[in-house]
Order: structure tokens, then C-alpha cells, then sequence
């Protein structure tokens, strides 16, 4: 792995078993950080592959529902390397039904994954980031659907828009300590999550996508780099759309 532009950084990824939560982390890796990988499953043998290509990484199992995972997450990030220099929420899951069907304890659920989850980390994350002296960063992965509204998209919408609000206030109020706080929203990315798309899906959102093709995980992960290195040091309380073009297109006409 060739080191570059986060050598000597310290970064912990959630959701990274798997999907753009592993590509981010392999990135970082690349890119010189030691890695802390998270996840429901998948954590010990993304940490394998990380170190077996010659960087640094260990997995763990936790749940970013669960208050005092989110607790361990960063506490162990710390007492393995040292110290946290850049927190990744990652961790998210997605649950599609029509607003009138989608029951009480569903709609919760997603909250606390998606949203709590990203408060959780990003606050244990960001107060051992003051007591190291100040400066960090964290980077959100929201969603397009964070963005504008989409069939069957309440809770998942709801809850990246939710996201997107919390990664500004965090912004605001972290700016003092030189911790800066962005979102990503990709658009529609090749993963594991999205072979569920029937091809009817697939192609509506292709020809919606201004560049014709879904994004993929490699993609994501260079603009979370991009936000965790030094090169933005001066953006805080950006959403960096990495999606093809879908969110800036209004009226498409057959050509």
C-alpha cells in the first residue's frame, strides 16, 4: 500500500464489513491510516485483508444501535492506535415501504441505526478528538434520499435528511475545536444492498442518472478520503453529491 495523504492518521469506519463502508476503509489504509473496521458481520475479515495487503486494521463486532457499542467503537479505536483522528458513519440500513404501512417500531429502528448511530459515534468520536488537543474530522455517508423525496422512502428518507441536519449542526459546533463535519449522498452505488433493484428500478435509475450507470463503492470512498484528509481543511457542513448527476437534473428528454 503506498502511504500518502493520511499517513500517521487514525480513522474509525462503521459498516465497513462489507459494501462502501469496506471500500472507504481500504482506502484510507491506502492512503497511510490505521484502521478500525465496525460492522454486524465482516469486520475480522476486512481487517484481514487491509493487513494482509500491508496496512494496519483490526475488526470488531458492534451494533451502532446499541449505545455502549457506539462507546466502544471509539475506545477501542484509541487503545489499539492511540488515538482517533477521523470517525466514518457508515453503518446504515434500509427498510422500502409506502408511507401508510411502515409500523412504529420499523420506522424506530431505522432512526437508531441511521441517524442515533451517526450522533453516537460522531459525539464519542469528536470529544476524544478535544481531549487530544483538537482537530478531526467526521464524515457522514447520508443518501440522495436525504435529499429529495422517493417511493417507499420514509423512514430510509427520513432518516438521511435527519443525518444531513445533524452533520451541520455537529459542523457549527465543532468548528471551535478544528473538527470539521461532512456528508456524503451518493446516488445509486453497485453494492450488495442494491441487487434487491428489480430491472425495471435499474433502468429508471439509469436514465435518470445524467451519466447512465451507478456509482461504485471505490467511487464513495475517494470522496471520503477527499474529506478526511487535509486537502479540506476549510469545508465543514458540506453534502458532496456523488451521484452521477441525479440530484442536479430537472426535466431529461428522450434523446
Amino acid at each position: 500500500m503506498s502511504e500518502s495523504r493520511l499517513k500517521g492518521k487514525v480513522a474509525a469506519v462503521t459498516g465497513a464489513g462489507a459494501g462502501i463502508g469496506r471500500a472507504i476503509a481500504e482506502a484510507f489504509a491506502g492512503a497511510g491510516a490505521a484502521i478500525l473496521i465496525a460492522d454486524l458481520k465482516g469486520a475480522a475479515a476486512a481487517a484481514a485483508a487491509i493487513e494482509g495487503a500491508g496496512g494496519r486494521a483490526i475488526g470488531i463486532t458492534a451494533d451502532v444501535s446499541v449505545p455502549g457499542d457506539c462507546e466502544r467503537i471509539v475506545a477501542e479505536t484509541v487503545r489499539t492506535f492511540g488515538r482517533i483522528d477521523v470517525m466514518v458513519n457508515n453503518a446504515g440500513i434500509a427498510i422500502l415501504r409506502p408511507f401508510l404501512d411502515v409500523p412504529l417500531d420499523e420506522f424506530e429502528r431505522v432512526l437508531r441505526v441511521n441517524l442515533l448511530g451517526a450522533f453516537m459515534c460522531g459525539q464519542h468520536a469528536a470529544r476524544r478528538m478535544v481531549t487530544q488537543g483538537g482537530g478531526g474530522r467526521i464524515v457522514n455517508i447520508a443518501s440522495i434520499s436525504g435529499l429529495r423525496a422517493g417511493t417507499n422512502r420514509t423512514t430510509y428518507g427520513t432518516s438521511k435528511a435527519a443525518l444531513i441536519q445533524l452533520t451541520r449542526q455537529m459542523a457549527l459546533d465543532l468548528a471551535r475545536h478544528r473538527i470539521t463535519a461532512n456528508a456524503i449522498a451518493p446516488g445509486p452505488v453497485e453494492t450488495d444492498l442494491v441487487r434487491a433493484h428489480s430491472p425495471e428500478q435499474r433502468a429508471t435509475y439509469v436514465r435518470m442518472v445524467p451519466l447512465k450507470r451507478y456509482g461504485t463503492p471505490g467511487e464513495i470512498a475517494a470522496a471520503a478520503l477527499f474529506l478526511a484528509s487535509d486537502d479540506a481543511a476549510y469545508i465543514t457542513g458540506h453534502v458532496l453529491d456523488v451521484d452521477g448527476g441525479f440530484i442536479a437534473t430537472g426535466l431529461v428528454t428522450q434523446e
